[in-house]
């Protein structure tokens, strides 16, 4: 791009922050009544969603199939290798650290890894390879046959994740992937694929940390016992 045009782009884009920051300012604050209708509207949507899992005897079945591959790699001295972008990468880190800190009770530490959280890792393999990398260069060095690569991707469609999945089934990982209703090339390609039966990515990822949530308690409960 040359100077002139890259000067006219800049121009627009601090027009736009321009106008932006005007209407912010004119606004004395939020509007209660269209606010409350907002925040019902979406915790009916988080509702339905959650109900759509209660009826779907593909996701029950899918969450438990995810949650015997799970017991079984960590019973075998395994690890669990979380990986994903944005949310889904926080989700990674907060599954991981579910499994090596504790979930509800008090039981030994299970080896569960976010492959996000790495910054040097993650800016070197982007800088020095490419962006689409930063999760297959880390599986291939740390993955071993029999761990879990654990991909979590709201579209499915995520280069990155799909080739750090190609890189798992090459080096005989067991995959597991967590995804929203149309699953992508992550359905397609994982072990096990746990569905979420929405389009909206707000939902999915709602639905997503429910998951994660139930897997570990099932892997509490398989490991360790009910308390």
């Amino acid at each position: 791009m040359n100077s002139t045009k890259r000067s006219t782009s800049n121009q627009r884009v601090l027009k736009v922050s321009m106008n932006y920051k005007l209407v912010s300012e004119n606004r004395d604050s939020l509007n209660v009544e269209a606010a409350q209708s907002l925040v019902i509207a979406r915790v009916r949507d988080c509702a339905s969603v959650m109900q759509k899992l209660l009826d779907s005897k593909e996701y029950l079945r899918a969450v438990v199939a995810a949650a015997d591959a799970m017991t079984k790699c960590l019973r075998a001295g395994n690890k669990i290798l979380f990986f994903g972008n944005g949310g889904s990468a926080a989700d990674a880190q907060h599954l991981a650290a579910e499994l090596s800190g504790r979930f509800l009770k008090e039981r030994p530490s299970l080896s569960g890894w976010a492959l996000t959280t790495n910054t040097s890792a993650m800016t070197a393999i982007g800088n020095d390879y490419s962006f689409d990398e930063v999760f297959t260069r880390q599986i291939q060095g740390m993955g071993r046959p029999e761990d879990i690569a654990f991909a979590i991707s709201t579209s499915g469609d995520s280069p990155n994740v799909i080739r750090a999945v190609e890189a798992a089934r090459e080096r005989e990982l067991v995959s597991i992937g967590l995804t929203g209703k149309r699953g992508g090339r992550l359905g397609q390609s994982v072990d096990h694929c746990i569905f979420v039966p929405s389009e909206e990515t707000p939902r999915i990822q709602e639905a997503h940390i429910l998951t994660g949530h139930i897997l570990c308690e099932l892997v509490d409960e398989a490991m360790f016992g009910v308390q």
